[in-house]
């Protein structure tokens, strides 16, 4: 499965219809698509999608070889040693194919701070350390499969 924004915009829907079903954040439903966008933009500085690390893989690849890079790249041995350098250093940890690049604790600090500093969510009703145990609970659950379904 490649992961993309697309991805991270699924990830994002899948926390806020969390909160809203739980009753732990309020929002106005005309406002959710702008709200899953913000939110899979800054969820965007907390995971590498598989679009995101075949990129800094290409950057790597150019700067040893330079401007002349062979067409068919990703198809090379350098650039698929590359990828994997990349990848070991998220220590394995992902969440759907998505690669943490920070701990789900800071992850689940950012969207609290998402939550509480955006001006389209009306309430959040809960303390800040129930919101992030349920961030947290609701990350390491996160399937694209179930979300497409």
């Amino acid at each position: 499965m490649k992961t993309d924004f697309e991805t991270l915009k699924s990830l994002a829907t899948y926390v806020l219809d969390h909160l809203q079903q739980a009753e732990i954040a309020e929002y106005p439903v005309d406002k959710r698509p702008v709200l899953i966008e913000a939110l899979a933009i800054e969820l965007g500085v907390s995971f590498s999608t598989d679009e995101d690390i075949k990129e800094q893989a290409i950057e790597e690849v150019q700067e040893k070889f330079g401007e002349d890079i062979p067409d068919d790249i990703t198809e090379t041995e350098m650039y698929n040693h590359a990828r994997k350098e990349i990848i070991k250093g998220f220590s394995g940890e992902n969440i759907s194919g998505l690669y943490l690049t920070e701990s789900l604790h800071h992850v689940a600090l950012r969207i609290k701070d998402f939550l509480l500093n955006h001006d389209d969510v009306d309430e959040v009703y809960a303390t800040d350390l129930e919101l992030i145990d349920f961030l947290v609970d609701k990350l390491r659950r996160f399937s694209i499969k179930k979300t497409i379904v």
